[in-house]
C-alpha cells in the first residue's frame, strides 16, 4: 500500500507561522508550506536562505522560535512551547553523507531503524528486504557499503528511510558532495523512485536543475522567506518578482518605463515594445526578456554584442551583452556567430514579464 493512499488525503505537512532567531538575527520569516500526499517539495534557494534551518525543523533537530507544523495530521510544532523529537515523527532522513554504517551488511543497514524500535529480527529483516526491493537493490541484500557504488549506496540510504513506511522523508542536499554528472544521473533516478512509490517529501538543494528534476513543486526560499513556491514550469513563467528571476536566472532584466503611447521604453532608445502598454500599468518598470523569448533575426526590436559563442555539439549558444556590457542573455544558433559583432534579436513579446517599481 503507498504512503499515498495511506495517508486518506491527510496533508503530509503543513506549516504555519514558522521562524527561527538565533540571537537577533532572524533566520526564518513566518514561513507557510503545505505538503500534499505524495508530493515532492523541494527548497531551493542560496546559502544561508533558510532552507537546511526548516528542513531540520521539521525534523525535530532544531526548535522553532514560534509557528506550527504538523505531520501526517500529528502536532510536532507549537511555538516554543512544543517540540516533538526526532523520533516521535516517524519520518525518514537522507543526508548528505549517507551515514551509512560501513560495518554493517546493506540488509542491516536499512533495517537498523527498525532494530532501534525494537522490533523482532525475522519481522525486521522481512521489511527490510521489501524496501531493498522497492529501490532496486534486494540482489546486493549481503553486501557491504564499500563495495557499492554511490548511486547504489544512494539508494540503500533511501531504502533505510523507507523502511518503516514513514509518512514524510527528507532530503538534506544528498547529493551536493558527488561530481555533477553522476548527480544529474542520481537526481533523475531519485526522482523516479519518489513518483514510483508514492513518497511525501521535502528535498533540500542549491541546485537548480537539481530541484527542477526531483521535485513537483518547487519553494525558491530567499532572505528567509519563501519568495514563490509553484511547479518549475510555472516558476520561469511568471516569476513572482525581481528578485525570483534574478535568482533563478531565467533571462535579461532590463530598466525603463511603460507609457500608454509608446508601450515599454529604455534608456538610450535600445528598446521599445509598445505592444506592452496594453498589459502593464504605467510608470517606471523593469521587463524581463526570457532567453526563451529571443532569437537572432536579420531585424529585431533589440542589439545585442555577442561576448562568448560556445559549441555544444548540435548547436552554439550566444552569451549576448547589451551596450558592451554583460547580462544573462543567452541564445542557441546554429551557426558561429563573430566575436565583439552586433546581432538582431527578434523578441517574443508574449513571454515578456514586467515588474512595476
Amino acid at each position: 500500500m503507498s504512503i499515498k493512499t495511506r495517508l486518506d488525503g491527510t496533508f503530509a505537512l503543513t506549516a504555519s507561522q514558522i521562524a527561527k532567531s538565533f540571537g537577533e538575527t532572524q533566520v526564518l520569516r513566518n514561513i507557510n508550506l503545505d505538503l500534499a500526499p505524495g508530493e515532492v517539495v523541494a527548497l531551493l534557494g542560496p546559502s544561508g536562505c533558510g532552507k537546511t534551518t526548516l528542513l531540520r525543523i521539521a525534523a525535530g533537530l532544531l526548535a522553532a522560535s514560534s509557528g506550527q507544523m504538523q505531520i501526517a495530521g500529528a502536532r510536532v510544532v507549537d511555538g516554543s512551547r512544543f517540540n516533538a523529537p526526532p523520533e516521535a515523527r516517524g519520518i525518514g532522513m537522507v543526508f548528505q553523507d549517507y551515514a551509512i554504517w560501513p560495518h554493517l551488511t546493506v540488509l542491516e543497514n536499512v533495517a537498523f531503524p527498525l532494530r532501534m524500535r525494537k522490533m523482532g529480527r525475522n519481522e525486521r529483516e522481512g521489511r527490510a528486504r521489501r524496501a531493498l526491493d522497492r529501490v532496486g537493490l534486494s540482489h546486493l541484500s549481503d553486501r557491504f557499503p564499500g563495495t557499492l557504488s554511490g548511486g547504489q549506496q544512494q539508494r540503500v540510504a533511501l531504502a533505510r528511510a523507507i523502511v518503516a513506511e514513514p509518512p514524510l522523508v527528507l532530503f538534506d542536499e544528498p547529493l551536493s558532495n558527488l561530481d555533477r554528472e553522476l548527480r544529474e544521473g542520481l537526481a533523475l533516478e531519485i526522482g523516479a523512485l519518489l513518483r514510483e512509490l508514492g513518497l511525501s517529501a521535502i528535498y533540500v538543494t542549491h541546485d537548480q536543475s537539481e530541484a527542477f528534476t526531483i521535485a513537483d513543486r518547487v519553494a525558491v526560499m530567499l532572505g528567509g522567506e519563501v519568495a514563490q513556491i509553484d511547479t518549475p514550469e510555472r516558476l520561469f513563467a511568471a516569476p513572482a518578482s525581481v528578485e525570483v528571476a534574478q535568482f533563478l536566472n531565467i533571462g535579461a532584466l532590463i530598466e525603463g518605463r511603460v507609457c500608454r503611447t509608446h508601450g515599454f521604453t529604455c534608456s538610450r532608445d535600445r528598446l521599445s515594445l509598445p505592444d506592452l502598454a496594453r498589459s502593464a500599468p504605467e510608470g517606471p518598470a523593469r521587463i524581463l526578456i526570457p532567453r526563451t523569448a529571443i532569437r537572432p533575426a536579420t531585424e529585431g526590436a533589440l542589439m545585442a554584442q555577442v561576448l562568448r559563442c560556445q559549441f555544444q555539439g548540435d548547436r552554439y549558444l550566444l552569451h549576448l551583452g547589451l551596450d558592451g556590457e554583460s547580462t544573462s542573455l543567452v541564445c542557441p544558433t546554429d551557426r558561429a556567430v563573430a566575436l565583439n559583432s552586433q546581432i538582431p534579436l527578434a523578441i517574443d513579446q508574449d513571454r515578456l514579464r514586467v515588474f512595476p517599481h
